[in-house]
């Protein structure tokens, strides 16, 4: 028996029931017409992933309850592989999956390993389902697994033990770097435990912090795994499975025009990140309804690789750069600026703020009288800034990116309603050293950002001759210690241990965590790693602990 099987690799708004349904019906229909016999899309498509606390509506799973059925009854000459959330009498909803066949469903399954950790609140969301989903496609017996099951032991063995010599797995797997090699180590270890192949289809798409990948795979019995889709785009795979007549079953065909797994070198890695975060800019803006971006541009390395994204991200025609400079600002950076922003292709105004902040300045004259001056004028600047950037960002209906990185953000090295004035922060969670990485392999696709850019000294330029190392330790040694502290937890004896300087660790120490009501209030920013600033790190803003004191 021969099986043809269309990978769905879809891009969904979450809560976008209907508009699901038709992406859905499309893929299929145009699978159909190509000989697919069966096409498998991915966790939760109806819904997208996450749909967080919107499962918890009756209306909700009402809408997606009715949005599943239309679909089944529309699709007509092809097996339809979905999931969706399945509301339950007594309980919280179920992450459910179905297979249906011109109207009638063959086969029902709940995912069983919920997942609580990192970026994941399944706990919360879904009721845990309890049996295995076993049907023949094709001849073909065939298990369903959603996702966290095939990373825990007991859903794949309960499918196997059932009968199954065929597994597909539907997934919403958000992506931050290495997460494709751990899923095909998983998978592949799951496969020649059970001695079965493994189908394995990925949602594409942004959906607030989180991307999604796709790069779905396809699995060997041995674990082999000789096929992956493109990353970071839609587009609707064919797989082609044979069984025996013992009844085992083989992948005897995948695309040939798609890249098979193998060693990332330093290229590869960066253009994934540089990918994710395009992708991550191009679906929050357009899903939430903005016509574009507007971005501060200072001369500076971060705010040269923002407005080299989100002009990759939505055209250069949608994305306006705003010069501010100040009394402090150096010509070179308003050269470097514009430079930039012409070799991109973007608008451009330049607005001195001179003005407006020293009109602030003598309205506080009376109130400010005594006080020695200090960051407060240093902060009056980028607040003067985000007033600007804020009025017109409203006005022409686009979304103000802001450019702080995640080594700023951690120590708080930035403004309140000032530069963190904005919608989205497409560098929270990338690293000052990985911001200069990017922008080097960027300017090799083309030269973007002048070399002056990559090699002054980074500077806010809100006093005379400012420099960052004036205020933190150099940008090596921070990075390093924000790796230890923020993205694995590592104690204060931990990272002296591993000969990083004491005094500075006490020092950034500190920052990160008299900063968490800094990181409360600013813009979501996309996730790359496994521990951004984000959901995954939870702290209280007010926090007595002290980590340097045990």
């Amino acid at each position: 028996m021969s099986l043809r099987l269309a990978l769905a690799q879809i891009n969904v708004t979450v809560g976008d029931v209907s508009g699901s349904g038709r992406r859905i019906v499309a893929a299929a229909l145009e699978a159909r017409d190509r000989g697919a016999d069966a096409i498998l899309f991915p966790e939760l498509v109806i819904s997208g992933y996450p749909p967080e606390d919107l499962v918890l509506r009756q209306d909700f799973l009402e809408a997606c309850r009715l949005e599943v059925a239309a679909v089944a009854a529309e699709v007509q000459g092809i097996t339809l592989i979905l999931g969706f959330p399945e509301a339950v009498a007594g309980a919280r909803p179920a992450n459910s999956a179905a297979v249906w066949r011109d109207g009638v469903c063959l086969a029902h399954y709940r995912k069983q390993s919920l997942p609580n950790y990192g970026v994941f609140d399944e706990a919360r969301h879904f009721s845990p389902g309890q049996d295995a989903a076993v049907f023949t496609l094709n001849g073909m017996v065939t298990g369903l697994t959603i996702c966290e099951d095939i990373w825990v032991d007991g859903p794949v063995e309960q499918a196997v033990a059932a009968g199954a010599r065929l597994i597909l797995n539907l997934n919403a797997s958000p992506w931050h770097q290495g997460k494709q090699a751990e899923r095909v180590a998983v998978a592949a270890q799951r496969c020649r435990h059970g001695g079965v192949p493994m189908v394995y289809v990925n949602l594409v798409g942004g959906q607030d912090e989180l991307v999604f990948d796709g790069h779905s795979f396809v699995v060997s019995a041995d674990g082999d795994c000789p096929w992956r889709a493109p990353g970071f785009t839609e587009g609707i795979y064919y797989v082609d499975i044979d069984s025996d007549a013992d009844g085992r079953v083989q992948i005897v065909a995948t695309p040939d025009e798609s890249a098979v797994v193998g060693d990332q070198g330093e290229d590869v890695l960066l253009g994934e990140i540089y990918a994710a975060l395009v992708l991550g800019i191009r679906d929050y803006v357009r899903k939430n309804g903005f016509e574009g971006a507007v971005i501060g541009l200072s001369g500076g390395i971060d705010s040269a690789l923002t407005l080299a994204l989100a002009a990759d991200a939505l055209g250069p025609e949608q994305v306006v750069a705003v010069l501010m400079p100040s009394r402090y600002t150096q010509p070179m950076s308003i050269e470097d600026a514009i430079s930039e922003a012409d070799a991109l292709g973007c608008r451009w105004y330049q607005l001195p703020i001179e003005a407006p902040f020293q009109a602030f300045t003598d309205l506080l004259a009376q109130p400010l009288a005594g006080w020695p001056e200090d960051l407060t004028e240093e902060n009056l600047q980028a607040r003067c800034r985000g007033v600007l950037l804020m009025a017109i960002a409203n006005k022409q209906k686009r979304m103000l990116l802001t450019t702080g990185n995640k080594s700023e953000m951690s120590v708080g090295y930035a403004t309140l309603y000032g530069d963190m004035a904005g919608a989205l922060a497409p560098l929270k969670d990338v690293f000052k050293l990985l911001v200069y990485r990017l922008a080097a392999w960027r300017n090799r696709q083309s030269p973007v950002i002048p070399l002056r850019v990559m090699e002054r000294p980074p500077s806010a330029e809100l006093r005379p001759d400012q420099r960052d190392d004036d205020s933190l330790p150099p940008y090596p040694v921070l990075d390093a210690i924000l790796a230890a502290y923020v993205e694995a937890d590592e104690s204060v004896a931990d990272m002296m241990a591993r000969g990083l300087p004491a005094a500075d660790i006490q020092r950034v120490v500190q920052l990160v965590d008299r900063s968490e009501f800094k990181r409360r209030q600013s813009p979501p920013g996309i996730r790359i790693t496994r521990r951004a600033l984000g959901r995954e790190r939870r702290y209280p803003m007010t926090n007595g602990f002290r980590p340097g004191d045990w």
